[in-house]
């Protein structure tokens, strides 16, 4: 019997629960971000996020779902906070690929959690909302589906961008030719806006939709909007009766 391919070997299991190769990353927006933020650099943010959302506080045999999960950073940050049941969601393949966690991993829609009811202690999205194609319809599918596979218990947690006084003054200023031209980092985040545009200026024009959908499932111990970036923890709305 041959030997496996090391190459092969390496790669991560994923549970596929939609067809393979039916959605793929933006290339470009994925070099911009790479230019944007190393591997490092956004596992750090992430790890400074889990604390501020009081993660670190809670049991860490506890199971986790990373909704949006990319190629896995912060599968990674939860790792290096010590937990041990994670799992990662992401419609990409090409980008579920490149994950080099502990973390099971799904080939699945959001809006289609392939997760029991009552199942998951916490669920966490670091900016994936704002990708979602058609607001509010998919807001309401995902968050609806997040309610259904949270236990009695269970929290959800997420971060998106918002539209602040100082998210307007960043937009202006990467806007502008010549900064793009000396700041690299500015440049990427305006390649990464005009590649994500139609559905980041989407999010960014219904905030009182949005809050009105995270308040219909969830009670805030978090509402936080502060530096261009909306914070949310909460519990799920348990159901009358």
């Amino acid at each position: 019997m041959n030997a496996p391919d090391s190459a092969e070997a390496s790669k991560p299991l994923i549970e596929r629960h939609i067809q393979s190769g039916a959605i793929c990353c933006d290339s470009a927006w994925e070099d911009a971000y790479k230019r944007f933020e190393s591997p490092e650099e956004e596992i750090q943010k992430f790890i400074k996020r889990l604390k501020f959302m009081k993660l670190e506080d809670r049991p860490r045999d506890m199971r986790i779902v990373e909704l949006f999960c990319g190629r896995g950073g912060g599968l990674v940050a939860l790792q290096r906070l010590g937990f041990t049941r994670m799992e990662g969601v992401d419609l990409s393949e090409t980008l579920l690929l490149q994950n080099r966690t502990e973390a099971k991993l799904h080939l699945a829609d959001c809006r289609n959690l392939p997760f029991g009811d009552s199942t998951i202690d916490a669920v966490i999205i670091h900016g994936g909302l704002h990708h979602l194609p058609q607001l509010p319809n998919d807001l309401e599918l995902v968050l609806s589906e997040i309610h259904r596979v949270l236990n009695e218990d269970g929290t959800f947690h997420a971060v998106e961008p918002w539209l602040t006084p100082f998210l307007r003054f960043v937009h202006a200023v990467v806007e502008v030719p010549w900064v793009r031209k000396v700041y690299d980092k500015g440049d990427a985040l305006a390649v990464m806006i005009e590649h994500e545009r139609e559905t980041y200026e989407q999010w960014l024009s219904q905030p009182i939709i949005i809050r009105e959908r995270f308040d219909k499932y969830f009670i805030a111990s978090m509402n936080r909007i502060a530096w261009g970036k909306f914070q949310f923890s909460g519990r799920k709305i348990k159901p009358c009766g």
